[in-house]
């Protein structure tokens, strides 16, 4: 067993370790944006070290492919989460009585907008 397997197993089991804990606070925390920070940053963080160990045990062009993927991933799972967050916001799944800032709510405000509750 030489030296790249070993890291490449290491950062293999803890990136799917941190998909296991990203999928497990998806299930158990109590509201969406919660659950909105358990199903991207540990996703993402998860997915990379998988990438990186993969990209460990392989050539060049296949590692810049995967690399690829990763710039992908860590692009538009934040900009999702926004939308999807904005969107539960505006509808009423997230109480803003238990958010600590509210910066959506003033900036709704101050533009005179109404939610749609």
């Amino acid at each position: 067993m030489s030296w790249t397997d070993v890291i490449s197993a290491v950062l293999m089991i803890g990136g799917a370790l941190s998909c296991l804990l990203g999928a497990i606070g998806l299930l158990s925390f109590p509201d969406v944006a919660a659950r909105l920070q358990a199903a991207t940053k540990p996703q993402t963080l998860g997915l990379i070290l998988i990438l990186i160990g993969t990209a460990v045990q392989l050539g060049f062009p296949d590692a810049l492919a995967l690399a690829l993927v990763g710039l992908f991933q860590t692009l538009t799972a934040p900009v999702v989460a926004q939308l999807a967050g904005r969107s539960a916001y505006s509808t009423g799944a997230i109480r803003r009585d238990t958010l600590v800032i509210d910066e959506l709510g003033e900036r709704l405000a101050r533009e005179g907008k109404q939610l749609n509750r």
